[in-house]
């Protein structure tokens, strides 16, 4: 089992930028993989990026140059920095992680999800 806490959402202009972190509990968290997912008004739920436990990323052709994913598992958080913010990045993003954390991040099932954040970009 495995619990996720987002934090960092808020409000933003456009061009700005906020730091999204994901602090995890659970066992063995160095060998599992993560990824940050977003719901914006009206889409279905989008993946974001994903990073697996040796720090190799993946990010969406939607944000890449503005978003970077990370990983710090002295203090098993996850961060999500965002820049160059848009108002379509605006919704409810979610760090997510699958225990299968060698190999490609992508196309995983990850079971374990947070409770989100909300990122709102407007003028």
């Amino acid at each position: 089992q495995v619990d996720l806490v987002e934090s960092g959402g808020g409000w933003v202009q456009p061009g700005g930028s906020l730091r999204l972190s994901c602090a995890a509990s659970g066992s063995n968290l160095v060998y599992y993989a993560f990824a940050w997912f977003r719901r914006v008004p009206g889409k279905e739920r989008e993946w974001v990026s994903c990073i697996n436990n040796v720090g190799r990323t993946v990010t969406s052709d939607s944000v890449k140059g503005r978003f970077t994913i990370s990983r710090d598992d002295a203090v098993n958080e996850v961060y999500l920095q965002m820049n160059s913010l848009k108002p379509e990045d605006t919704g409810v993003y979610y760090c997510a992680s699958d225990r299968r954390g060698s190999g490609a991040c992508t196309n995983l099932d990850y079971p374990y999800w947070g409770q989100g954040t909300q990122v709102t970009v407007s003028s």
